[in-house]
């Protein structure tokens, strides 16, 4: 799974660098989400806009890092959501829990608000 982290103190932007997060690259995310959602951590933002398609496992490891970063007091931040993806999330009927941005800048603009 190709991803990038940037970190800049309290807030991490999480870049899933794929077209599809499904049971095939989901564990990695999982795994990556454990890492790097630590109590010092108060905002995560998951770039989604090169996701075009997502499948449960997909969707059960951002609702792991919403669970990490709710235990923690933070905020977990969605941007650049691809239509597809977001019907999943309305399907799923757990849209409520996510904040959604656009984009990266929105998402730090939202944040700092």
């Amino acid at each position: 799974m190709r991803f990038s982290v940037d970190q800049d103190d309290e807030l991490i932007v999480f870049s899933i660098k794929e077209p599809i997060l499904d049971s095939t690259n989901a564990p990695l995310a999982k795994s990556e989400f454990l890492i790097i959602c630590q109590p010092d951590v108060k905002a995560l933002v998951v770039d989604l806009s090169m996701v075009h398609f997502c499948d449960s496992q997909g969707l059960s490891s951002l609702l792991l890092a919403h669970r990490l970063m709710k235990e923690n007091e933070g905020f977990t931040v969605l941007v650049g959501v691809q239509e597809q993806v977001r019907n999943l999330f309305r399907i799923s009927q757990i849209e409520y829990l996510f904040e959604f941005q656009p984009t990266v800048t929105d998402a730090i603009t939202w944040l700092q608000s």
